[in-house]
């Protein structure tokens, strides 16, 4: 792996010139006297003489760079001496003074070396150090031919098998050494990147292996070069996984670095020096607020942390998601664990608005389902049947679900069934023929939610039916009729919303928020802006009314009631011939008194516009006539035979010869007012005078009963 770099030639100061040669006398030099000191193994002459060498380069001003080459020379030929000599102290030291770079001695730790350089690479070394380099290839192969022979051989004699381990300890203490004093030269001197990370990546597999773990966090702490695929596999083996997290953490290696902390949390790797991981991860997803991240990690935390996870979930989820997109999602979710599953389907329907009819209809069989297990505690059941029995016993104008509300003890089994209603009620994508047909086996305990269901589907009748006969719940069908077919109000589904925490639900009955947008507690009083058709009420008032007689005399006060607040959506004669005849008049005298008087009023009323409107065009034809003559206007109109010899005879004018079913033409003032003013001169065609105010000539005293209408 070496190329080599030759010293200079050394330089002769004094020459012998002859007749035949030029003889040099060369001085011996510090090259020299090293080579010929280490041939004779004089090593501590050859320290010194190097020694002498570095001092006599220090006192000088200007060092010539051929004296600096000559004492790394030597540095670097005793260095590789003692470290064949397996003295590795001294060794290394020496070869720090020489300037080795250290990758050349990193090589006889192969175990260390890793991938960090391979043998295609090259390094400069002198040409004389190249020469006396050990020819072995590792440090073990030094250590082992230095060890003595002992039966019954040198691996399993106990006493060479303790000196090759004390002397391998050397070798690795000599090596940290040497890599830790140059790291410090690298941090002030110019130098290539790769030799920075060669020697930060060494020294911490050093640390690693010896188990100095605080010179190991003390190197990662620090700005570094590590290698960190050089290092994983040793941080692994050795469980020092809060420092390979803190590699991972420098360098933003966040999948990796979550990869880490799952295997902790599911305890295929231990270290105790990491502190709650799941919490880690929660908290770096937050930080960096990457979806495809979440979207990635969202599977496996749920199984670990379902409320923290959703948590996660619903505050990084973008409003703008396809819907293919939150299927997917919550699909992945589902299966890993499906209670979290159903709380992410809620906050995609509820929360967020879905418009999905796939997601409206899942929400809606796991409500169902929810309702159903609640039905299962025989505790539940009982109470839920004893408030419908306690209501349908009496009479309220409560609707049933206020009276539910207000009296049920807080429970998560009464929170369900008040979700399950307004949703029922408030969302129109579900699929309610397949919800009908799940809970129709519980029709007994869940009649209030199969009248909502009946009414999604139209069928009005059997609504109401359930309304009135089974529920007693005369309230909430009349607000039916009212409602085009609801049976929760608005506001009422609004004052359950605030009493139990349920404003998103109630909100479904009546939007409170666009689409997309999370509803804030408290928002203010509903506004309605649905409008139902005069005739849809009309039709539901009538299938009610219909309902409530079938019923009987038990239903009369209920029938009067609902005929005296609904009067204006009846037909008085449709009502009459639908009443028994078995029934008191009692029922039908306020109706049919108030029907009279309200058909009276409208007569009325229309006499009197009527009138006013004749008025008003009287009024609109004096106003404009002045500006009619000044236009010129004349006015031509065909004339039948009879009515022209009608109006000959009653304005008493020469209408001019004519020719049949031709248009004659006539003043318009004087047609409008030749009946009400008689000419000075009988038969005289002439013009009226405009200044006449036509109230005193009886213009505006028409009859009110007149079914004659003027017009401009």
């Amino acid at each position: 792996m070496a190329t080599l770099q030759y010293p200079n030639f050394p330089k002769a100061n004094v020459l012998v010139l002859g007749s035949k040669a030029v003889q040099a006398l060369l001085p011996s030099t510090l090259i020299s006297q090293a080579d010929a000191l280490l041939e004779a193994h004089r090593l501590e002459d050859v320290t010194d003489l190097a020694e002498q060498q570095r001092k006599r380069l220090q006192s000088m001003l200007n060092v010539d760079r051929h004296d600096l080459d000559e004492l790394r020379y030597v540095n670097q030929r005793l260095g590789f001496q003692c470290f064949q000599e397996t003295l590795f102290e001294d060794a290394g030291n020496r070869l720090y003074e020489g300037e080795l770079d250290p990758r050349v001695l990193i090589s006889y730790y192969p175990e260390l070396r890793g991938e960090l350089f391979g043998e295609d690479q090259t390094v400069d070394v002198m040409a004389g150090v190249a020469e006396h380099m050990p020819p072995e290839d590792s440090v073990d192969d030094i250590i082992r031919n230095y060890s003595p022979h002992l039966a019954p051989n040198t691996r399993e004699a106990p006493p060479t098998v303790e000196l090759r381990n004390i002397l391998n300890m050397a070798a690795r203490d000599m090596l940290e050494s040497y890599l830790r004093k140059w790291r410090r030269k690298l941090a002030v001197e110019a130098t290539t990147p790769q030799s920075q990370a060669v020697v930060d990546t060494v020294l911490a597999k050093l640390h690693v292996n010896t188990g100095k773990l605080p010179e190991l966090y003390n190197l990662i702490d620090q700005p570094n070069a590590i290698v960190l695929s050089e290092l994983e596999t040793e941080l692994v083996k050795s469980r020092h996984i809060n420092a390979l997290c803190k590699l991972y953490s420098q360098r933003s290696d966040d999948t990796k670095l979550l990869e880490t902390w799952s295997r902790l949390v599911e305890g295929e790797w231990i270290d105790p020096d990491v502190q709650d991981p799941l919490s880690r991860i929660f908290d770096l997803l937050v930080e960096r607020k990457d979806r495809s991240l979440i979207k990635y990690w969202m599977p496996w935390l749920v199984k670990r942390d379902s409320e923290r996870a959703l948590k996660l979930l619903m505050t990084t989820m973008s409003s703008k998601r396809k819907a293919e997109d939150d299927r997917l999602l919550l699909q992945e979710i589902q299966e890993a664990n499906p209670e979290a599953g159903a709380q992410l389907l809620e906050h995609l329907v509820i929360h967020r608005r879905s418009t999905d009819p796939a997601l409206h209809t899942q929400l809606a069989v796991t409500y169902v389902e929810q309702l159903l297990s609640c039905l299962a505690d025989e505790s539940t059941s009982k109470l839920w049947r004893a408030k419908a029995a306690s209501y349908a016993s009496g009479r309220s104008d409560t609707p049933f679900i206020s009276y539910f509300a207000s009296t049920t003890p807080d429970s998560e089994h009464k929170r369900t069934r008040l979700k399950t209603v307004l949703f029922l009620q408030g969302s129109t994508l579900y699929e309610p023929e397949a919800i009908r047909t799940r809970l129709s086996p519980h029709a007994k305990l869940l009649k209030l939610e199969l009248a909502i269901l009946e009414g999604k589907l139209g069928n009005h009748r059997s609504a109401l039916s359930i309304l009135v006969h089974d529920m007693n719940d005369s309230t909430s069908a009349e607000a039916y009729c009212t409602l085009g077919g609801e049976v929760v109000p608005a506001k009422t589904a609004q004052a359950i919303g605030e009493r139990a925490g349920l404003q998103p639900w109630a909100a479904l009955v009546i939007p409170l928020a666009a689409p997309g947008k999370p509803v804030k507690p408290g928002a203010g009083p509903m506004k309605r802006t649905k409008t139902v058709d005069d005739d849809v009420k009309k039709d539901l008032v009538m299938i009610l009314l219909e309902v409530y007689m079938s019923g009987g005399e038990a239903t009369a006060d209920r029938t009067a009631q609902l005929l005296n607040s609904q009067a204006m959506n009846l037909d008085v004669v449709d009502v009459i011939s639908m009443i028994p005849p078995e029934w008191p008049l009692r029922i039908l005298s306020t109706f049919v008194t108030r029907s009279l008087r309200r058909t009276l009023h409208a007569h009325h009323e229309g006499q009197i516009v009527k009138a006013i409107s004749q008025g008003q065009n009287l009024a609109v034809a004096e106003q404009s006539w002045e500006i009619i003559r000044e236009q010129g206007a004349i006015v031509e109109e065909p004339l039948e035979d009879e009515e022209e010899d009608a109006i000959g005879e009653k304005l008493g004018l020469d209408l001019g010869e004519r020719v049949h079913g031709e248009p004659a033409s006539f003043n318009e003032k004087v047609a409008l007012h030749a009946a009400d003013f008689q000419p000075d001169d009988e038969g005289d065609g002439g013009v009226v005078d405009i200044n006449v105010s036509p109230e005193e000539n009886g213009l505006l005293a028409s009859s009110p009963d007149s079914d004659v209408e003027s017009v401009t």
